[in-house]
């Protein structure tokens, strides 16, 4: 499975020149939680920057700092990572884990940014495999129920613990 696959392909940015303010509506109207923070460049946005929720959260309330005094540009993380999107996701969990991040960008072939991927989202797309694998192993066991004849079992015989097990409780008449 490639990136492109699982990736957000709506990237939500916001210039660097605005508000704190505008970033947390923008995040709010479009449900996501980190903004890509863009410059204008030759005439294209180029991106210079991640903020997150959490950025806001933690560097400006937490801080008990004015957010009216800070433009999205000052507090934007500038450590950048992205991933093609024709990696596979062994790939993307190797470069977050290299980079430190928890989101990462997709470039086209161009370089382009074409989509967004979270850590999030790779738990969900392995979540989704694992589920199938677990559906696969039920279904090979009822297959197997159904083919094959039932054996008699024989009575299970009882099976103790040796003498001098740490935690074993004595057992009455021994």
């Amino acid at each position: 499975m490639t990136i492109a696959a699982i990736c957000r392909h709506e990237v939500i940015t916001i210039d660097s020149g605005a508000s704190l303010r505008d970033a947390a509506v923008r995040m709010r109207e479009h449900h996501v939680g980190a903004l890509a923070v863009t410059v204008a460049s030759a005439g294209y946005e180029q991106v210079m920057g991640l903020i997150t929720d959490r950025d806001i959260a933690i560097e400006i309330l937490a801080r008990d700092l004015d957010p009216a005094d800070i433009k999205v540009g000052q507090l934007a993380s500038r450590n950048l990572a992205s991933v093609p999107d024709t990696a596979g996701i062994a790939a993307a969990v190797s470069i977050m884990q290299e980079a430190g991040v928890r989101r990462l960008l997709v470039t086209g072939q161009e370089g382009e940014v074409t989509g967004f991927v979270s850590a999030d989202d790779v738990l969900e797309a392995l979540a989704a495999e694992l589920s199938g694998l677990a559906g696969a192993l039920r279904s090979g066991i009822a297959r197997e129920g159904a083919e094959r004849p039932s054996i008699p079992r024989a009575r299970p015989r009882p099976v103790f613990l040796a003498h001098g097990t740490p935690g074993m409780k004595q057992p009455i008449g021994l």
